[in-house]
Formats: C-alpha cells, structure tokens, sequence
C-alpha cells in the first residue's frame, strides 16, 4: 500500500473512531427534555436524536462495533503503513532487520495508539460531553443512519449480551434513567433557594410537595358527624335542594343505618328530574372507594384517580367510620404552603 493512500486510510478511521466515540457520549450525556423540546419546534435532527435514545441500548452497541471496526483498521492498515516506512531507515543506520523491524513497530504502536486516544477518543468526548445536546443533533442523523444499515447485526449482539445479563439475574434496559429520591430533591430545592435561583413563593410550593405525599390523611379527613348527605330513599328534588341549600355538588347516599353507600352528583339529579324517571338518590350514586386512615396523601390520590373518584370513605384501624377525604384536599395540600 502506498504512503499517501495508507495515510488516508489512517484519517479516515481516525475521524471514524471520534465520529462513534463522540456520537455515543453525546446521547449518554444528552438531556432528553431540551431534545424533545427542539424536536417540538420542527427540528428533524433533534426528533432523530430522541429516537435514538429511545433505543439507546441499541445505539450504544451500534458506536461500539464502528469503534471496534475503526480501532482492527488502525491495527491492519496504519501500524504495518507507519513499521513499513521507518524499517528500512533504522536498517541504513545499520540495524539488523529483525532489529530495525522491532523498533520500527514499537514506534508505530505508540504513534498509533497516540493518535486513537487524542483524535479518536479524548478530543470528541470532551467535546460531546461539552456541547451534549448540539453534538447529538449534528451526529444523530449519520450515526442512527449507519446503526438502521447494522440493525440485524447490532440485534443479534445486543440479544446474546442481554441473554448473559438475564443470566446474571440482571434486567436489561433500553434507556438510561435519573432518579431522584425525595430527599435528593429537597437538598436540590434547598441548594436552588440559597444560590437565588428560586424565589421564596416557588420554594415553600416546592418544599410543601416533596414533604406532602409522605404524611397521612389524617389532618385533610372531613369527621363522619360533619359528613352532609342525603337519604338513599330520597329523590332528585331532595338531592337538588340538598346541594342548593349546603353549596355542595356531590352528596353522600347513606343507607337505613346511616352508613355511608355512595356519592350522588347534583348534576344527575338534574337529569334524572327532567327525564321524569322516579328514581331514588341510592340509584343515582355511584361506588365510593374506601381508605384506611392511616394511608399516605400520594397514595390517596393514587388511589382515587384509580378509582375516577372525586371522594373516599376514610376507616378508622378499628374499621368505624371516621369520615370523608376529598381529591380537591389531597391535591390541595400537595401544592399550598401550609
């Protein structure tokens, strides 16, 4: 191989080897949100991006067979190119072959191998790792082309890594994720409002919702002789001017024995009076999900949402009635300062 093709070659993998080197550090380092939110502007470049961290583990197998591929041409084309040129000159200096062979190699290993973690590894790394979101939208088009090009090949050695990871009784995943527990979070929040970069209104709504979800429902439960409800016996009218005179839009239906049965929506009172149907508030309500007094705030909503319930009947450990939590309070209390 002549010396200028060979020394083409070498550039070429080279910019290679950084053009993988880079493009994985770039979708590690990455934010997704900034991506999502250039991608929602029209950019194309930062929508391919985005998809290439929704297969991340893929596009990391795809940056670690070109590194792979670029590295073995280093090894093939540039060592015997640069070994080949210097041999000959040690051995006019009078070295024996074997010799000068040697030493020629020794010096074009290190050369080599210089130039792959200068050019091919630090400088763009620390460049993606700099600019991690415009490294992503400039390499993100090329580098998930090439990866689409390997799709069969990166799957079968993406399978055959993850099967040895199930193995291990480890769970392989496709993106990378940044969890936070409350207490990181409160540390941030704190550290924010020491260095000024939230104001004091934004610091107690942030504070009051990381401490919230934690406490019990206790302080927010309405007490079972405070409850206003209305008979399962009676009808829509009496419902209407229940939440007329009360200012209230659900009622509680409590049974012959004054426990409660259901909620009644003012607004299905209404219906069922202009249809003119006799129907009783106990056929108007609906199911009303049940909660011990002891349950977190975050797992109330939870609860509730899971329930599509706006209210809950809140029991006391010893099973009695202890009264009625809203979803209104729950959330309430999450984001108003107490």
């Amino acid at each position: 191989m002549s010396l200028p093709l060979g020394l083409a070659l070498t550039i070429l993998l080279l910019v290679g080897n950084g053009f993988f080197v880079a493009s994985e550090f770039a979708l590690v380092a990455a934010k997704r949100h900034r991506l999502e939110k250039a991608a929602a502007h029209g950019s194309r470049a930062a929508a391919t991006a985005v998809k290439g961290i929704r297969e991340l583990s893929l596009m990391l197998a795809g940056a670690q067979l070109g590194i792979t591929l670029c590295s073995l041409g280093l090894g093939v084309v540039s060592e015997p190119l640069i070994a080949g040129t210097l041999a000959p000159l040690f051995h006019t200096f009078g070295l024996p072959d074997a010799a000068a062979h040697a030493v020629a190699f020794v010096i074009a290993l290190g050369v080599v191998t210089f130039l792959h973690m200068v050019i091919g590894e630090m400088a763009p790394k620390s460049w993606a790792i700099a600019h991690p979101e415009r490294s992503a939208m400039i390499l993100a088009p090329a580098f998930r082309g090439f990866t689409v090009a390997v799709r069969p090949i990166l799957r079968a050695l993406n399978g055959v890594s993850n099967l040895l990871l199930r193995l291990l009784r480890v769970r392989p995943r496709d993106e990378i994720s940044n969890p936070r527990t409350p207490a990181q979070l409160r540390r941030l929040v704190e550290e924010s409002r020491r260095l000024g970069l939230i104001d004091t209104a934004d610091h107690a709504v942030l504070t009051q919702a990381l401490r919230a979800p934690a406490a019990e429902i206790t302080p927010l439960v309405t007490p079972a002789g405070e409850i206003v409800g209305v008979s399962a016996a009676d009808s829509p009218q009496d419902v209407i001017d229940v939440c007329a005179r009360t200012g209230r839009t659900r009622l509680v239906v409590l049974d012959d024995a004054g426990a409660p049965a259901g909620v009644v929506h003012v607004r299905d009172a209404y219906l069922a009076r202009r249809r003119g149907a006799r129907s009783r508030a106990g056929e108007l309500a609906y199911r009303l999900p049940e909660l011990p007094v002891t349950v977190s705030v975050s797992q109330a909503v939870a609860e509730l949402r899971a329930a599509s319930s706006q209210l809950a009947v809140v029991r006391a450990e010893d099973g009695t009635l202890a009264g009625l939590v809203s979803l209104d309070a729950l959330l309430s209390t999450l984001l108003i300062p107490a």
